[in-house]
């Protein structure tokens, strides 16, 4: 049986992919198999194999699992804006039945599946559907990563509140350090632990080479891995 949780952040650029790699490093030295999926990557550069987006590799070098490039990121596009915008400058569709028969497959491949989105909760795929409706239509667990700097409680309770309003369990959350001195963050910290209503998986430093760091430590990965949540 699978667990498959999803990733998204308060904003884009706020260490999602760091976050996914060191949940995905500690589900490893738990003795679990693991695989990370990135079903719309945008901001890919070009390569002789294909677009590739560094967000997607990252997650394959952390997971335990060997997959083929394309069934970690699926839907690979280049420009680094919103997907539905990138998607159009390409002159094609996202189609939501892609990511669905993406999961499927990894299912298949390993006992947890770490699903890292693109920006935010609500970022658009196209014009008449978004990200967090796919999360819906699948049911995963919600992972919240908060980026701490000025204005993340705003934005990390009100991204709480979409996510329980849209039916969805919020698993937990992270908090990741967006500079070597987050703006109040003992306060911060404080302040959202005491309101988001969801445990704290871990708290990331800010790091100077994060590629070569070891990630799984700061993931107190047993109040993730003992929740009850539904398994594929």
């Amino acid at each position: 049986m699978t667990k498959r949780f999803f990733i998204t952040g308060t904003d884009t650029d706020i260490g999602k992919t760091l976050a996914a790699c060191a949940l995905l490093q500690a589900v490893n030295r738990a003795g679990w198999t693991s695989v990370g999926y990135k079903p719309v990557a945008a901001g890919c550069r070009p390569s002789p194999d294909g677009p590739r987006n560094d967000d997607a590799l990252a997650l394959a070098a952390s997971a335990s699992v060997t997959v083929a490039y394309r069934q970690v990121n699926p839907v690979a596009l280049l420009a680094p804006t919103s997907p539905h915008i990138a998607s159009r400058d390409e002159g094609r569709s996202i189609d939501p039945l892609v990511l669905y028969q993406g999961l499927r497959e990894l299912e298949r491949l390993a006992q947890w599946i770490i699903v890292e989105g693109a920006g935010g909760w609500l970022t658009p795929l196209g014009d008449d559907v978004s990200f967090d409706q796919w999360v819906v239509a699948e049911q995963l667990p919600v992972i919240l990563v908060v980026g701490m700097k000025l204005g993340c409680i705003n934005h990390a309770l009100l991204t709480a509140l979409a996510i329980r309003q849209a039916g969805l369990p919020l698993a937990g959350w992270i908090a990741n350090d967006l500079s070597s001195e987050p703006h109040r963050r003992a306060d911060y910290l404080a302040t959202l632990r005491q309101r988001m209503g969801a445990p704290l998986l871990g708290e990331i430093p800010w790091l100077t080479e994060p590629a070569r760091a070891d990630l799984a430590g700061y993931i107190h990965l047993p109040l993730l891995s003992g929740q009850s949540v539904k398994e594929y």
